[in-house]
């Protein structure tokens, strides 16, 4: 069986769930419990934080990403050897994709995920401005959907001690327990900018210090052990593998460099496990600071925030070359901030110049799911693969020289194929098309190759 699971959800974004859910996190592993985390959706800020929590990597669970029948094996990866699992839920409890005909649970919402694993779901619910009413709240969210199992309530931003009296009885009257009271704390926040909060790698030292607060602010306000003897998985099956989803490795060992530090944070942790297991040597480095890693195969620049770092990205002249020398025989892929970092310029400050043109920072939003299909052979993805993606990114890209797409949608062309560089702002889950990570990785051994015999 698998490690039992409590799904953190509430009635709205905004609600305290991350709060809660690292806290949560935090107070079980302080109790002895190992603890696995995860995150539904797309979001690559939250584990962040779930995994300085943890001790241990934060995964996602995104069911539009990867299909509803990868759920199960990959959170039984995730959750191997753990006591319990933590799942911090996306919005509202059914809020996910969009769709004509409406549906509820949404695809990819907390509710589908929640009854995926059959794990209950405790709800964060902010106290601000909320009495009596509550009741019906919560009626709704435990009876709209009888699969979804609403097991507690955990009240958040409690005003007064009169204040929790009268939620707890709104809860009690419909009979759903409360699991604790978290009082008003201003002075508990981590800080946030245009893509939500910032990251645990860039927040540093500060974001331990948080988790810890947020640790301690559970520790004490919840009935940690009620909520652990609620946790409950109905997962059987497979569990996900990254050996068995590649098949057998590529010969050679070639080394793939990953971008990662405070500019390029988002990644899914399936994929270096993927990389691997196509029989590459994955070497992080930091490109505010470091120079490609020897013998470097092929390059991988994951999403995160560029645009925070410009001049330290620019002052890095020897790695900028490096990469323009390297896209013009070797597989590079990458992902939002990856793709501007190698814009001939980024808000007017120098780039890789690998793909002409220049990025920009915009007040627009861009987010959301998106289906596209490859319009051409890649270094990633065969002509015509068809991908379901997640968009994120509050910047724009003007191509000087015509490129052929990387992906065609709905919306239009997006990002760029050149040679072998595969730039694009669609973000999509490896574990979702396990033979390109496999296929990325054939061909950066055949770049080491030729590399070798010249």
């Amino acid at each position: 069986m698998s490690a039992p699971a409590v799904v953190i959800s509430a009635p709205a974004s905004g609600s305290g769930k991350t709060t809660v859910a690292t806290g949560l996190i935090g107070a079980l592993r302080r109790a002895g419990h190992r603890v696995a985390p995860f995150k539904v959706g797309p979001d690559f800020i939250d584990p962040g934080y779930h995994a300085l929590a943890a001790g241990r990597p934060g995964r996602n669970l995104d069911p539009v990403m990867v299909g509803e029948d990868l759920i199960g094996p990959l959170y039984r990866n995730g959750s191997f050897d753990a006591d319990v699992a933590v799942v911090e839920g996306v919005m509202g409890l059914f809020d996910g994709r969009i769709e004509d005909p409406l549906r509820i649970p949404a695809r990819g919402s907390t509710g589908q995920v929640a009854h995926l694993l059959g794990a209950p779901v405790v709800v964060v619910v902010d106290g601000r401005g909320q009495s009596q009413t509550l009741a019906a709240v919560l009626f709704g969210l435990s009876t709209l959907r009888p699969e979804v199992r609403v097991a507690g309530v955990i009240l958040n931003r409690v005003g007064s001690a009169r204040h929790e009296q009268v939620l707890t009885q709104a809860c009690e009257s419909v009979g759903i327990p409360v699991f604790g009271a978290l009082p008003r704390c201003e002075d508990l926040a981590v800080p946030s900018r245009h893509l939500g909060l910032v990251t645990a790698t860039e927040h540093g030292e500060q974001a331990r210090a948080a988790v810890e607060a947020m640790t301690d602010l559970v520790a004490r306000h919840v009935d940690v052990a009620a909520v652990r003897a609620a946790a409950a998985s109905a997962v059987t099956g497979p569990v996900w593998s990254a050996a068995e989803a590649v098949g057998e490795p590529v010969p050679g060992r070639p080394v793939v460099a990953v971008a990662a530090g405070a500019a390029f944070t988002f990644g899914y942790t399936e994929h270096d496990d993927l990389l691997r297991a196509a029989g590459a040597d994955v070497v992080t480095f930091d490109p505010l600071r470091d120079t490609l890693p020897d013998r470097t195969c092929a390059l991988v620049l994951p999403g995160g925030f560029p645009e925070q770092y410009p001049e330290a990205l620019t002052a890095n002249t020897a790695l900028r070359r490096q990469i323009r020398a390297l896209a013009d025989h070797a597989p590079v892929h990458a992902e939002c901030g990856g793709l501007t970092y190698l814009m001939s310029d980024l808000d007017g400050h120098p780039m890789c110049g690998v793909l002409a043109g220049s990025a920009r920072f915009t007040p627009r939003l861009t987010l959301g799911y998106r289906d596209a299909v490859a319009p051409a052979d890649s270094s990633l993805h065969p002509v015509g693969r068809r991908v379901t993606g997640h968009e994120f990114h509050r910047t724009t890209v003007e191509f000087t020289d015509p490129v052929q797409p990387a992906w065609l949608m709905p919306q239009g062309g997006e990002g760029a194929v050149r040679g072998g560089v595969h730039a694009s702002y669609l973000h999509t889950h490896p574990a979702a098309h396990p033979d390109s990570v496999r296929r990325f990785v054939g061909r950066a051994a055949l770049a080491g190759a030729r590399s070798d015999a010249g």
